[in-house]
């Protein structure tokens, strides 16, 4: 896909397709009005005889349109023109994206009227432009054996028409965008996988092929079981016990910048599938556990995202990945395990396994001093029920480095909110037996299972992110959705331009 940016007048930018936005009750932005006296009245023609409603969301492909200098002309319906915002301009843009998808269209220019004020700067019209094509041009990678559809045949989007002198920033957005859409889809087709193809050594095999992609900036190590014991992952194992799959520790190193830079360093959650072990999980929904990885997944995306875009920055990803499952050697509910740090956990439930794997993991981030650490997990129901599946959940011990996620959120239009960790929520992890418990009980459950991986996180500067109300849908649209990608790739690149 390539993607450019067009300071000319809509009406003369020569491509397949023009695509212009209109408003309820026949009411035209500058752009499109523009575009409508090129072409003759067409457009408030059609308004005006009810054709089109401009309700948010419809579109309506014009041929022979005479004016024009494109082939043909998408209409697309923006809503009421007082309600306008940066929302609306997307649902716009996504709606044009799947119109464009379902022709043979090869080239399209977008002049969507932009929304008033400063939402949407010149870089976040490129990037937010490029990310949303190709978020609406993904296809799953389903494994049925029907002839697949014939992909998109659109090959090359123009935006504008903007001045000169913004090109260059809206340029770099789109080079951005362009870079989070493609790690993007590489993170939604790890996630969409079924659980007997993305296994731990899937996952292992996958971040092999990114060495191998960028071999000069990114180095790779994988340790096995054995090599897991060796650094006394007793958490981590514990969990792998039950599963005839062998677990594997990924540790990929990225560098962009002066080797005395500390580095940032991701964890992320991967547990390939997850049926609760002992503590069994209960049967409607299962399936979606393959989903259970995609914290991994982000930071293998995340990852790929830095070394496509080349940022200038050193950046850590660290990701245990394994199987939660119950056999006779699985690990049970009062069971004792050491982690990594000499800490003891008594497992109460083994189904909150997720926390057992990243609190070595989060040990591990200790032996590179780094700048920050972010870990990255569909951790908690009870985040999902705190704050449904439009906002990630931040917990951290550093409230800078919390408000840094959530506007990195805001700006990327992948939303998170920062949820309190205060020591009351710590002290509800006590046990009679072992330094802690790894659960504390319905109530607060996602901030208390973010407390427990805080006591392996003294003295870092920390975040949590709980993204298991945003990183699959499920339902007849089931998937894995990307995110929180976005929101990392904007915080990565801020951090990179310190």
């Amino acid at each position: 896909m390539r993607f450019e940016a067009f300071s000319r007048k809509a009406a003369d930018q020569r491509c397949d397709c023009l695509v212009i936005g209109t408003f309820e009750r026949g009411e035209l932005g500058a752009e499109a009005a523009a575009v409508d006296r090129a072409a003759h009245g067409r457009v408030r023609g059609l308004l005006s005889r009810g054709d089109f409603s401009g309700r948010a969301g419809e579109t309506l492909l014009l041929t022979e349109v005479g004016g024009l200098a494109s082939n043909r002309l998408l209409l697309v319906g923006l809503g009421g023109k007082a309600q306008f915002n940066r929302r609306a301009w997307r649902r716009g843009l996504q709606s044009a994206v799947a119109a464009l998808a379902r022709t043979r269209i090869a080239t399209a220019a977008l002049a969507l009227e932009r929304p008033p004020g400063h939402e949407l700067d010149d870089y976040y019209l490129g990037r937010s432009a490029a990310e949303i094509v190709g978020a609406g041009l993904y296809r799953v990678n389903d494994l049925k054996s029907a002839r697949r559809p014939r992909p998109s045949a659109l090959a090359r989007v123009l935006v504008g028409p903007v001045d000169a002198a913004s090109l260059p920033e809206v340029r770099r957005g789109l080079a951005a965008g362009s870079a989070v859409a493609q790690s993007t889809s590489l993170l939604r087709n790890l996630g969409n996988l079924p659980a007997n193809v993305c296994t731990p050594r899937y996952l292992a095999n996958q971040a092999r092929e990114l060495q191998r992609t960028y071999r000069r900036r990114l180095r790779v190590r994988i340790f096995d079981e054995a090599g897991i014991r060796r650094l006394k992952m007793g958490c981590f194992l514990a969990v792998t016990r039950g599963s005839e799959e062998p677990p594997r520790f990924i540790v990929l190193e990225y560098r962009g910048a002066r080797r005395s830079r500390a580095p940032l360093v991701l964890v992320g959650k991967g547990v390939t599938f997850d049926t609760g072990g002992i503590s069994l999980k209960d049967p409607p929904a299962m399936d979606e556990m393959k989903f259970d990885m995609c914290g991994a997944a982000t930071v293998l995306a995340a990852v790929d995202f830095a070394a496509r875009a080349e940022l200038k920055i050193n950046l850590v990803g660290l990701v245990p990945t394994c199987e939660n499952m119950p056999d006779g050697r699985a690990v049970k509910p009062g069971d004792i395990v050491t982690s990594a740090s000499g800490q003891t956990v008594e497992v109460l439930n083994t189904d909150a396994e997720g926390r057992l794997i990243l609190c070595d993991a989060l040990n591990y981030a200790r032996r590179y001093e780094p700048e920050a650490v972010v870990d990255i997990a569909t951790l908690t129901g009870a985040c999902v029920v705190a704050l449904g599946n439009h906002h990630s959940g931040v917990m951290a011990n550093d409230d800078a480095l919390a408000r840094e996620l959530v506007e990195a959120g805001l700006r990327s239009d992948d939303r998170a909110w920062q949820l309190p960790l205060t020591e009351e929520y710590g002290e509800q992890l006590r046990s009679n037996f072992a330094d802690m418990a790894n659960i504390a009980g319905r109530e607060g459950g996602a901030i208390t299972a973010a407390a427990f991986l805080g006591k392996f996180t003294q003295g870092l500067t920390w975040a949590h992110m709980d993204i298991a109300g945003t990183a699959w849908t499920s339902g007849t649209a089931k998937g894995a959705t990307g995110r929180p990608l976005s929101l990392l790739a904007d915080f990565l690149t801020r951090r990179a331009s310190r």
